[in-house]
């Protein structure tokens, strides 16, 4: 059995850090934007739903379907819903110690969901994805601003929330960098049960937290923009 060169591997993992700390920089972009800006919850809300949208369609076109290419479809579905689960176990831990409002524009405490580490995955068959890498980019961007603004409203100093955001963005980096690093790249079928892992928390993440925020702002809108967002991802998919 042939072998992977240290170095090939390395460097893989090296890209995966990189891919991931871009897509979560996003973060610290939109808190400069709360703080230099006033930023209208609708604004906000827009980037919500166009992110929703590119996820959904980058779950859809880049994980679950290179994950269908090498497993079952009843383990791909049973992955997807365990993803799920531990999502919203997760979630309702943090709403249990008082996360609820954390993303509150008014001055909540702030909440970073690392998403980056499904980059980690997209590596392993030596290509970033370019729609996951907007979508978590799109996803981030309104987490960064109306968790930002929050703190701002709070009374928190502009370099405390940065240095919060930038810990963030490492941790995530690192993450992507594991999800390389822990996975057999010998072993597709692994690589295609965390996939249909990550798109199962993914789609619960959108459906918890971004959509119900977009569609308090935007209403009936809500639903064209998400579509939209699918179909930028289509065409990032397709390019």
């Amino acid at each position: 059995m042939g072998g992977h060169h240290p170095l090939g591997v390395n460097r893989c993992v090296g890209e995966a850090f990189l891919w991931g700390a871009l897509g979560a920089s996003a973060l610290v972009v939109g808190a400069l934007l709360a703080y230099q800006l006033a930023l209208s919850r609708r604004l906000i809300a827009v980037v919500m739903a166009l992110g929703t949208g590119v996820l959904i369609g980058s779950v859809s076109f880049e994980l679950v379907d290179d994950a269908l290419e090498h497993q079952a479809l009843v383990w791909v579905a049973a992955l997807i819903l365990v993803g799920a689960l531990v999502f919203t176990a997760g979630d309702w831990v943090l709403d249990r110690h008082g996360g609820e409002q954390r993303k509150d524009a008014s001055g909540a405490q702030a909440d970073g969901k690392p998403l980056a580490i499904v980059l980690g995955l997209t590596v392993l068959q030596g290509r970033v994805s370019v729609s996951l890498l907007a979508g978590i980019a799109l996803s981030n961007l309104p987490e960064g601003m109306s968790s930002s603004s929050g703190l701002k409203v709070a009374g928190w100093p502009r370099d405390r929330v940065l240095l919060m955001w930038t810990v963030v963005v490492l941790v995530s980096a690192l993450a992507a960098a594991a999800g390389y690093a822990t996975l057999d790249p010998r072993s597709s079928r692994t690589g295609a049960l965390v996939q249909a892992f990550a798109g199962g928390a993914l789609l619960a993440m959108l459906a918890d937290t971004l959509l119900p925020e977009a569609y308090e702002v935007e209403g009936v809108l809500t639903g064209t923009l998400v579509v939209i967002g699918f179909a930028v991802s289509l065409g990032l998919s397709a390019a």
